[in-house]
């Protein structure tokens, strides 16, 4: 079996026209399988990142700039 991955502009009208085509070229094929997934926006670290943020990790609550300093120890 072989694997061949191909990274298609879904908006152009080559990306809409080669992605047609294949759908029905294989539709009914036992022997083709056409997997579809999605790359994030950002690697693996900024992922996490986002993750703990919205979770409210890491993140420094202050009454005020002053406070803010002395609590980052600046």
């Amino acid at each position: 079996m072989t694997t061949i991955t191909f990274k298609i502009n879904e908006k152009s009208t080559a990306g809409k026209a080669f992605l047609n085509f294949i759908k029905t070229f294989v539709v009914g094929e036992k022997g083709v399988e056409i997997i579809e997934t999605e790359e994030t926006r950002y690697n693996a670290e900024t992922e996490k990142v986002i993750a703990d943020i919205q979770k409210g990790k890491g993140i420094n609550k202050a009454k005020n700039s002053a406070d803010l300093f002395k609590k980052l120890g600046i």
